[in-house]
């Protein structure tokens, strides 16, 4: 089963977390995997990025357009994955997108990988972007944008 959902069913298991703001299912492929069949470590990378690239412009916040509509724009500045246990050729997991931290220049968004039916997590991952001017230059969080991603995280509780 291949599906996308606005959040996660069930709710979650660890403490703190905001809620879901998008979720993609799917299972994973040949191209996902290494010779022995365990999921590659950087095989989350793509899978993260297209959530996060997703989710922003199914909310009007094109990555492509931000420059001209805004005059600012995002880029990425780290991504960190702690992987907890395998996912194997052909497991169903699901990634799951929070807003995690909204700092003075950065947005930090978190993610959960869990393997399905059990809901075993067996990994977690954060995407930091910096916003930035036309220079390249990183520029406060623009008030619109922080406005924005809080509206969207109140809207998914």
């Amino acid at each position: 089963m291949t599906g996308d959902a606005p959040s996660a069913p069930g709710g979650d298991r660890e403490a703190g977390l905001g809620p879901a703001l998008r979720a993609h299912t799917f299972r994973l492929g040949y191209g996902d995997t290494d010779p022995a069949g365990i999921l590659y470590y950087a095989a989350w990378f793509p899978r993260m990025e297209n959530l996060q690239t997703e989710y922003l412009y199914l909310n009007d916040l094109r990555q492509d357009t931000m420059l001209e509509r805004f005059g600012w724009w995002t880029v990425s500045r780290a991504a960190q994955c702690e992987y907890l246990a395998a996912a194997r050729l052909l497991d169903e997991v699901r990634i799951e997108l929070r807003l995690g931290a909204v700092g003075r220049t950065s947005i930090r968004f978190d993610y959960r990988m869990l393997r399905l039916p059990d809901e075993l997590l067996v990994a977690r991952a954060s995407n930091t972007i910096v916003t930035v001017a036309p220079d390249q230059s990183a520029i406060r969080v623009p008030e619109e944008l922080r406005r924005r991603l809080q509206e969207l995280e109140s809207a998914a509780r």
